[in-house]
């Protein structure tokens, strides 16, 4: 099963181009001017053992915000693209994830619903990189992807390891989701559908 996307998005505000192999072994090649965020989706891809590319211009002369969001868009609609109808996934997905002082569990479900809940503060800064824009670019995520995700911070202090616990957790979760089930060709509910 082959299941991959590219995709480019295209405003006034931002210019991205992604392409998702999910069948992948973790490599990444990610160029945007949000070093912060670059990093983050290579460990993303890293952990989740997706072949992701992504290229990006933004107007973050203005603010970061939009390619920020505009990112999470972009890899959201990737992921609904590739996966299709989603038959033969596990559906669910989780990982509890430690970065130093920080402990995160993220949970998601490849439900067709998009939600987003973030439980503890991701307000602060990593370098110069606002935190609280992970939120804006989840929320863009899940809108695109149709999925429903728990984000919960269950400790930490450094704003950056709870980014970076969130992202390798949210590859690990990812994955988990992705990948067969046990019953192949099936759709994982008893709707019959995602």
């Amino acid at each position: 099963m082959t299941r991959r996307s590219d995709l480019l998005r295209k405003t006034k505000e931002t210019e991205i181009k992604v392409s998702l192999n999910v069948e992948g072994e973790g490599k990444y090649r990610i160029v945007t001017p949000v070093p912060f965020l670059n990093h983050m989706l290579e460990l993303f891809a890293k952990h989740g053992n997706f072949d992701l590319e992504i290229e990006a211009t933004g107007d973050v002369n203005v603010d970061p915000h939009h390619t920020v969001e505009d990112l999470g868009y972009a890899l959201g609609a990737s992921f609904y693209e590739a996966l299709g109808d989603k038959r033969g996934v596990n559906r669910y997905g989780y990982a509890l994830i430690p970065m130093d002082e920080t402990l995160c569990l993220f949970a998601l479900d490849l439900s067709g619903r998009p939600h987003l809940a973030v439980k503890g503060s991701l307000k602060g800064f990593a370098g110069s990189f606002d935190t609280g824009l992970i939120v804006d670019f989840f929320w863009a995520f899940v809108n695109e992807s149709k999925m429903t995700i728990h984000i919960h911070i269950l400790s930490g202090r450094n704003p950056h390891h709870k980014i970076e616990a969130i992202f390798k957790a949210f590859g690990k979760a990812m994955r988990m989701a992705v990948d067969a089930s046990e019953k192949q060709g099936d759709i994982p509910s008893t709707k019959g559908v995602l």
